[in-house]
């Protein structure tokens, strides 16, 4: 299941894991996405702690956590296809797998409905 945080962030629960990234919206307010400064992997984040910058013509914006838990992996195609981030920021584009220290902590994230009508009530 994916959830969303209202820093435009999603996170995709499977298990004790998770794969996460920015929404479209995000990635449509960055505009051409130029670099990600990845995290290391092993580096651990509580959630709402910041994990990275991403980089865009227009601006440099910060990726927050939207779960606690250990990095396991980062999307090194990214390094060379950074614009994978605008053409498919919620599946090609991720950024990083977090393993989940408590994976219900995404409940108090938003699901897919709830980040819609969020959506809405600031566009």
């Amino acid at each position: 299941m994916i959830f969303y945080t209202d820093e435009h962030e999603w996170v995709e629960i499977e298990g004790f894991g998770g794969t996460a990234g920015i929404t479209k919206f995000a990635a449509r307010q960055l505009g051409d996405i130029t670099y990600v400064d990845f995290p290391s992997v092993g580096d651990y984040f509580a959630e709402g702690e910041m994990i990275c910058e991403i980089e865009s013509v227009k601006s440099v914006s910060e990726f927050y956590a939207p779960i606690s838990g250990k990095i396991t992996e980062v999307n090194r195609e990214l390094e060379d296809i950074p614009e994978l981030v605008n053409e498919s920021p919620e599946e090609d584009g991720w950024i990083v797998k977090i393993k989940a220290d408590n994976p219900e902590e995404a409940g108090g994230l938003m699901n897919e409905e709830e980040y819609r009508e969020y959506l809405s009530s600031i566009e």
